[in-house]
């Protein structure tokens, strides 16, 4: 499966910004997705996840409240809703899958496809 991420933009403290990851070369929707990001001088972190069956969710403590991942298997993508963006937020964002999975994996090893990153810059 490839994924295709896109929502790169830049916004200022406390704005809202949208990214959504496309999956092409199967059906999405046997997938577990999450999201990733790594800012700059700093290893890539967990962000948010969500479980093939759509019904379970994980968020890094950092993002929980203010960042909703979500999936439509209709369209194959995820997406990811950042609201209250704050200057630490800034960095490349990346959408991750694998299969299955009864919960979202919050680790790299666990998934088995990358996107190529989408950069998203918050000012304050």
């Amino acid at each position: 499966v490839q994924l295709q991420a896109s929502g790169e933009g830049l916004v200022q403290a406390g704005g809202s910004l949208r990214l959504s990851c496309t999956a092409s070369g199967h059906t999405f929707s046997t997938y577990s997705k999450a999201w990733f990001r790594q800012a700059p001088g700093k290893e890539r972190e967990f962000v948010a996840g969500i479980n093939w069956g759509g019904d379970s969710t994980r968020y890094a403590d950092s993002v929980k409240v203010r960042f909703t991942i979500s999936r439509d298997d209709a369209k194959n993508t995820v997406s990811l809703q950042m609201n209250s963006l704050k200057p630490e937020d800034t960095a490349v964002y990346y959408c991750a899958a694998h299969m299955y999975g009864l919960q979202p994996g919050e680790y790299e090893f666990e998934y088995d496809y990358w996107g190529q990153g989408t950069l998203v810059t918050v000012s304050s």
